[in-house]
């Protein structure tokens, strides 16, 4: 009987076979390829402006000054320099004073016209260059226009109300705080009033007389906290350790305005 001899060709193909399985198993196990890394754009750090400085603002910041020099300790207020602040404050409030009577330099008034037709509203800078307002700072400035911070423990911007049995034309307190416009030699000039107040004359319809705003006008100040010579933006002084020190900061005025009670405004006058 005849055995059935098998083909080399399929010897050949499943040694094949048999080498390709035992190398599959001896090959060593690739690793896993590494995660695309991520291009991470680096964040934008974006610094907010100092918030605007309003009265209260300001004030707060003079009632910390005020502090620090009656503690004998260091005013300060540098961080204040290059701030903005926009500052409202009541004025006229009750009847409209007499053409004849004089307000103190630094402080906006609002009084009738001789002929009681017209009321004439004021603000005339005081001068406060040799007044020791900012202590021994005089030498390197050429000019200081001041403006008072009328009842600074006033932190709104209304006219104050009247207690029962207080009179509404009582002796002022004195003032304590203020903004001053300072002049450095070689620096600019723009916006110096050298004296001159700021006016504004209100007429009534149909020739009629005004009637005069029961909650009082605003005066507007604008611009940017400076410094003085001696690179203070906050200069305080007194004559006794047992009165409050009067507190002035240095300024550059950009807006001056006269609004009426409702924030219309009446007039104004820019930088520039």
């Amino acid at each position: 009987m005849l055995e059935t001899i098998a083909s080399p060709r399929s010897s050949i193909v499943a040694l094949a076979a048999s080498l390709l399985a035992l190398a599959a198993c001896q090959r060593e196990p690739q690793p896993a390829p590494a995660p695309a890394q991520k291009s991470e754009t680096p964040p934008v750090v974006t610094v907010a402006p100092a918030p605007v400085l309003d009265r209260a603002g300001l004030l707060e910041a003079t009632d910390i000054a005020a502090s620090a020099f009656a503690a004998g300790r260091e005013v300060g207020g540098a961080s204040l320099a290059g701030r903005r602040f926009v500052v409202r404050q009541a004025f006229g409030c009750g009847e409209p004073d007499e053409a004849a009577e004089t307000a103190a330099d630094g402080l906006a008034t609002v009084a009738w016209a001789k002929d009681r037709r017209t009321l004439k509203f004021s603000l005339a800078p005081a001068d406060w260059l040799q007044s020791g307002l900012i202590g021994r700072d005089d030498s390197g400035l050429e000019a200081v226009e001041g403006f008072w911070l009328e009842r600074p423990w006033l932190r709104t911007e209304a006219c104050p109300a009247i207690a029962p049995g207080a009179s509404p034309s009582s002796q002022a307190s004195p003032q304590t705080s203020g903004l001053a416009a300072v002049f450095k030699p070689n620096g600019a000039r723009t916006g110096r009033r050298n004296g001159r107040a700021y006016e504004f004359t209100l007429r009534g319809e149909d020739g009629q007389p005004p009637a005069p705003s029961a909650q009082g006008y605003r005066l507007v100040l604008e611009g940017r906290m400076t410094t003085f010579a001696d690179g203070r933006a906050i200069h305080c002084r007194t004559a006794a350790p047992d009165q409050r020190p009067v507190c002035i900061g240095a300024a550059q005025f950009d807006r001056v305005a006269f609004e009426d009670a409702d924030g219309q405004m009446l007039s104004e006058w820019r930088d520039g």
